[in-house]
């Protein structure tokens, strides 16, 4: 068995076990969220959410974008589940991508710790508060601001522009203060590229944002990490892009344990999407040298608007 698959299946066995320990009547309360408003039997919905994640799954990589964000705005608009449980199953789905692939990134020397764990600190602390607050509120207002963050989103991925190789004259003095800098062999130019980073207190003060909003509605955050790691603090892409999936590890984390303790996680619906999206996301590694991602990146991008627009309008009454 392959080093991928054994990391797969370890991921996989340990949200289940996690899931099933933790104090949730899941076969009642399973069949209540799965039969409620759907003719089904409440059995396929984990079968078709399965096969659901892991086109997701392949989606998600060819378009270059999380599975996260994907995950909570289109299942909780076109399937029949409360969206808390929607939410900490979007939470997990993020969180075993993450675990999946930040190992790797770390031994290639792409995720950088200094650059990550100033930025995971203050995230992850705010993305408890975010949880609490999400499952505070009415499930109107959170449906609301869901679709009114994602419509936002897709805004940002239609609109946003990527540097490789940002140009930073000077780091500023909180990042020399954290030695926030390093070296980085890039394959595509054959040459070591020495990076640092500036505006260092903006990039936390936005992360605080960012973690909220990533506990509040359990997205992964890997659509706002990237382009602040990248565009404002000057962080080569491949840099940006790998801290951002260590960040996630971290900061979902932190989040998860909110949604498992109050209940809001049902193995029903966590599972079937964790296992669909990892083995989507792997099949998507394969045959993305061969799509072409922008095409992609649209068609992902416009059925991403139309799940926020619906989220939008179900939390306003006016799509039920």
């Amino acid at each position: 068995m392959s080093r991928s698959w054994r990391v797969f299946l370890s991921v996989l066995i340990v949200v289940t076990a996690t899931l099933l320990l933790s104090d949730i009547s899941f076969c009642e309360e399973a069949k209540e969220v799965a039969e409620k408003g759907s003719s089904l039997a409440w059995w396929m919905w984990p079968i078709i959410l399965f096969i659901f994640t892991f086109l997701l799954g392949i989606l998600a990589v060819v378009a270059g974008v999380g599975g996260g964000v994907l995950f909570v705005p289109i299942v909780s608009s076109f399937f029949p589940f409360n969206l808390d449980f929607v939410r900490g199953a979007g939470l997990l789905v993020a969180l075993s991508g993450a675990l999946s692939a930040g190992p790797g990134l770390l031994r290639r020397g792409l995720a950088n710790l200094r650059l990550a764990l100033p930025m995971a600190l203050i995230a992850s602390t705010c993305s408890i508060f975010g949880a609490m607050v999400g499952l505070a509120l009415p499930t109107n207002v959170v449906q609301t601001a869901l679709g009114a963050t994602i419509i936002g989103i897709v805004i940002i991925m239609a609109t946003a522009k990527r540097s490789d190789f940002p140009e930073v004259k000077k780091a500023d003095a909180l990042s020399s203060a954290l030695k926030i800098s390093g070296i980085y062999f890039e394959e595509s130019q054959g040459k070591e590229i020495d990076w640092k980073i500036h505006r260092t207190p903006l990039g936390l003060l936005l992360f605080t944002l960012i973690g909220f909003m990533a506990g509040m509605f359990g997205l992964g955050a890997g659509w706002a990490n990237v382009p602040v790691l990248n565009l404002l603090l000057g962080a080569p892409l491949k840099i940006s892009v790998a801290t951002s999936v260590f960040l996630l590890s971290i900061t979902d984390t932190a989040a998860a344990w909110v949604y498992v303790n109050k209940g809001a996680v049902l193995p029903l619906i966590a599972v079937p999407s964790v296992a669909g999206m990892m083995l989507g996301t792997r099949i998507g590694v394969k045959i993305l040298a061969k799509a072409k991602p922008k095409a992609v990146k649209w068609i992902v991008v416009s059925f991403l608007f139309l799940a926020g627009l619906r989220a939008l309008l179900k939390g306003l009454g006016i799509w039920g």
